[in-house]
Parts: structure tokens; C-alpha cells; sequence
């Protein structure tokens, strides 16, 4: 069979018709997700067996696929006589071949035509499959409209009564802070859910989400390198769907790397037993063992859940720039998806006080502010040595506060996720105006 130089692209374009993930179709088919990811992008021949096998999950011809456009336009004009409201008879199908011939124009134009009302059409469903399912999204809105409603009542009676006693002026405002308050927290909420929700189009993500979602799907520890003879680092990636690009698994590779040589340094069973003695006090567990805080930062992030002394935390790494080049979020503790974090995070201020321990109390943004324990730490690597460049790596720990009530009611560093969705308005480090609007 003929292969034009799309096939892969064409393959693309109807998986993602379908509504499939490259890794649903590479288990159907019985190939990684990394090798649907390289056809896709025209960089590997696809055989005649694997054609007939992608074709049958796709529900398309194996032409239809492999050939150029007029193959892939007899396929959108035939689901558009399956789709219209009108019968098309048998004999008018089989003259598909002669319309394409006489009116090339018109008949690209129906194909195309079809194709995008398949397309709004998957999606209405989606959008009301999930109105009808996600019972966050549900809540969250009638919460919204709840809050509105409240709003408008309330300042209506305001203006409409011209003699309202001063006791039920005072109450009425208050009320209408209250429901001013429910309506941005909520509002904060809803677009954090919606910006965290996982691509739907594993190509389309960053090699960092792509690692992020492998480790994540490990819950942030690999127990093969605990071992004592662990086995070669390509072996934990092999066939990972969530590894889709060669740039998530070199990235992968760099991870399990770092981890390994963090192991070596603070193995298991001597870490266990110092956070059972000291608990989870980076500078206390790094006198200890005498190794850097970095070390013992990252460590503390890759242990598995349950061991005693550890309590949920997150880390989060960025270089001098500020890009966040590793996120691991705590409970609660909202991470950007995209654009840059908030500026008054311990974790820049590090950037600017290299190799000195910054440990602040800081409340993320919230309708209930959530207060936490942050570890902030800056070192400098040399990778090119005496002579290459100097580069700045800075780490942030996030833990919870511990129990006492002077930390619990003290003073902390107010902060939020980034500037796009923090209800802060008087805040002093703001870049852009938030999304929520003024709190």
C-alpha cells in the first residue's frame, strides 16, 4: 500500500477526532505510547500490519490513512451522508469517486464542513458529560450563582430602602463582604481545578509534565533504587505511557540519576531512623549525615509514604531564571501550571542569598489562608567546571507548621499560587491584574 510523508499526521488528526490519548491507542494496538508518539510526528514508517491494526481502533479505512487527500476526503464524505438528516442511497455513495472528480472544491468544503461539526459536536458532549459527572465542578457553580444571588439581593435592598436603620445597614454589609469573599475564594477555586485538570493530548504536554505525571503516578518515590544493586536506570522507563517524547525521557533519565546518587548518599533504613530522631528538620538531618541541604531537600521528597516523622510536603525547584524545573505539590499548596509563580515565595528570595538557609512561615491565598513551614535554599553548580558558567539552583521545602500555638497564630509571609489567579489586590509584588478581580 502507498505511504505519503502524512500518514502519521492524518493518524493524528483522527485519534484526536476520536477523543483517544496516544497512550489508549498504543495499548490497543500493542505499541508504546512513545513510538505513537514518533509516527504521529512522521518519523516512523508504519507497516501494513500496524496500519490495519491502527485503522480498526480508529474506525477508518486503511487508505483513508495511508494514502493522500482524496482518500481522506471520500472518508469525511462518507460520514457526512452517515451523518445528515437526509438519506443518501447506496448508489449515490458509490459516486463519491466521480463528485470528488467533477467538483473537488465543493466536495473539500463538505468534508471539512462535516469534520468541525464532529468536532463541536465531541466536545458539547464532553463539557456535558462532565457537568453531569464532576460533582466539583456542579458544586462550585451553584455556589457561584448562590453567591451572586446573595449579592444582588442584598445591595437591592440597599438601594431600594431609602430609611434602613443603621444596625441593618451594618448587617447588610457585612453580609455583602461575606458573599463578596465566597464568590472570589470559590471563583479561585473553580479556576484551579480547571487550570490543574491533566492534558487530555499527552503529545501536546511538556516533557516536564510528562516526567511529573510518571512520578506522580508513583507517588514521587521509585523503590527499585533503594535496593542495593538497583538495576540500570533505562529499565524503570521502559514502555512508561506517560513518557510520550524523547525529551521526557531524557529528563526521566536525569531524575532517576539524581535520585540514585540521593540514595546512595541517605539510604533508607540510617534516614528512617534519624526522622524518627529528629524529624523532618532539613539542617538537623544534614549535620548528620554531612551532606548539603539540597541533598537532603530532594531526599525527603523521594521517600515513600508512611515512613515515620514524614509528614505530606512538596518541593519545588527552580534555576536563576525562576523556572519552576521540578514540582511536587503539597497537600493544599496550589503550583502554577503555567506562567511564573508568585515573586514572594522563600524560593526566589534565596536566588538572591545563595548558600544561606531561609526558613519562613508563609499562608497561601485562600478563603481559609493555609499556613505552612517553607525551607528555602540556594547552591551553585559548576557542570562545565573552573571555567564554564556558574549556575544557580534554588529549592523551596513545603511542610505543614508544626503544632504549637505561636507558630499557629503568629506572623507569616502572605502568598498565592501566581498573580493570575491570586485574589491579593493590595499585593506589593503583583505583575498583572488577577483574573478574580479585586477581593
Amino acid at each position: 500500500m502507498a505511504r505519503s510523508a502524512l500518514t502519521g499526521t492524518r493518524i493524528r488528526e483522527r485519534r484526536t477526532a476520536l477523543g483517544l490519548k496516544q497512550a489508549d491507542l498504543a495499548r490497543a494496538v500493542g505499541v508504546s505510547a512513545a513510538y505513537i508518539n514518533l509516527i504521529e510526528h512522521n518519523r516512523r514508517r508504519v507497516g501494513d500490519e500496524l496500519l490495519d491494526k491502527l485503522a480498526r481502533v480508529l474506525g477508518a479505512e486503511p487508505v483513508a490513512l495511508a494514502e493522500g487527500a482524496e482518500g481522506a476526503l471520500f472518508e469525511g464524505l462518507r460520514e457526512a451522508a452517515a451523518g445528515g438528516d437526509a438519506p443518501v442511497s447506496q448508489a449515490e455513495l458509490e459516486r463519491i469517486e466521480e463528485f470528488v472528480g467533477r467538483f473537488p472544491g465543493w466536495a473539500a468544503v463538505l468534508a471539512a464542513r462535516q469534520k468541525r461539526v464532529t468536532e463541536l459536536e465531541r466536545v458539547l458532549e464532553d463539557y456535558s458529560e462532565r457537568m453531569a459527572q464532576d460533582p466539583f465542578l456542579l458544586t462550585s457553580l451553584h455556589e457561584v450563582i448562590s453567591a451572586v444571588t446573595g449579592l444582588r439581593s442584598t445591595a437591592a435592598i440597599l438601594v431600594e430602602t431609602e430609611d434602613i436603620e443603621l444596625e441593618w445597614r451594618a448587617r447588610f454589609l457585612a453580609t455583602i463582604q461575606e458573599e463578596s469573599l465566597r464568590l472570589s475564594d470559590t471563583a479561585e477555586a473553580l479556576v484551579g481545578y480547571l487550570d490543574a485538570e491533566e492534558q487530555a493530548e499527552t503529545g501536546l504536554a511538556t516533557p516536564l509534565e510528562q516526567v511529573e505525571a510518571w512520578l506522580e503516578a508513583r507517588n514521587w518515590h521509585l523503590t527499585e533504587l533503594e535496593a542495593a544493586d538497583p538495576p540500570a536506570h533505562e529499565r524503570l522507563i521502559d514502555g512508561v505511557p506517560e513518557l510520550a517524547s524523547g525529551a521526557a525521557r531524557k529528563l526521566a533519565l536525569a531524575h532517576i540519576a539524581q535520585v540514585a546518587a540521593d540514595a546512595r548518599a541517605l539510604p533508607l533504613p540510617e534516614m528512617t531512623r534519624a526522622l524518627a530522631a529528629l524529624g523532618p528538620d532539613p539542617a538537623a538531618l544534614a549535620a548528620r549525615f554531612g551532606v548539603s541541604l539540597g541533598t537532603v531537600f530532594r531526599r525527603l521528597a523521594a521517600l515513600p509514604e508512611g515512613v515515620p516523622g514524614l509528614p505530606p510536603l512538596g518541593l519545588v525547584i527552580c534555576d536563576a531564571s525562576g523556572t519552576l524545573t521540578f514540582r511536587r505539590p503539597a497537600p493544599g499548596f496550589a503550583l502554577p501550571r503555567f506562567g511564573a509563580a508568585c515573586p514572594l515565595w522563600p524560593l526566589f528570595e534565596a536566588l538572591s542569598r545563595p548558600m544561606q538557609p531561609i526558613r519562613a512561615l508563609v499562608d497561601m491565598a485562600g478563603r481559609l489562608p493555609q499556613r505552612y513551614l517553607s525551607y528555602a535554599y540556594c547552591q551553585p553548580r559548576a557542570p562545565g567546571g573552573f571555567d564554564g558558567p556558574v549556575l544557580m539552583e534554588a529549592m523551596m521545602l513545603i511542610l505543614p507548621p508544626p503544632d504549637t500555638p505561636e507558630i499557629a497564630t503568629g506572623p507569616a509571609r502572605l502568598i498565592g499560587s501566581s498573580c493570575r489567579i491570586c485574589p491579593r489586590a493590595a499585593c506589593a509584588g503583583r505583575r498583572e491584574p488577577s483574573i478574580m478581580g479585586e477581593a
